[in-house]
């Protein structure tokens, strides 16, 4: 049986995924990371827990915590965000601008590549760094 909390594809698997393919699976990687941060912190109060998550998750937030990190991402990572910036997307949602959106993506591919990868460590190490302005380290 697949143990999918604990992947760790090969490089050549990973890379057949397309850039869309990982910002799927990377947008889940970070939706998890965030509903985390949100109970830890408290902030677990129903009505509140949900304004918080979908204020964390959107577009132009992941896009301003994606800068917050460029400068650590190593070359590989930098490649991956690159792939999710330029990824061909059909459909932008009317509340992010073009720009939040890519950046948004490319975050998401970043987190799917890693995830697929099992770097499990280095995701954590990024959404602390992503978190750090809010008051909180993870």
């Amino acid at each position: 049986m697949e143990d999918y909390f604990s992947l760790h594809l090969p490089e050549d698997e990973v890379r057949a995924i397309s850039s869309i393919g990982l910002a799927h699976l990377g947008d889940a990687v970070y939706e998890l990371l965030a509903r985390s941060y949100l109970c830890v912190h408290g902030k677990a109060t129903g009505k509140g827990l949900h304004r918080a998550a979908v204020e964390l998750v959107r577009a132009q937030a992941q896009a301003e915590r994606a800068e917050r990190i460029l400068p650590m991402l190593t070359e590989e990572e930098l490649t991956v965000f690159k792939r999710g910036r330029n990824a061909h997307v059909n459909t932008i949602p009317h509340s992010a601008s073009r720009t939040d959106y890519l950046r948004a993506t490319a975050l998401e591919c970043l987190l799917g590549y890693l995830y697929l990868h099992g770097r499990r460590e280095r995701i954590n190490q990024l959404f602390a760094a992503m978190m750090e302005e809010d008051g909180h380290a993870t």
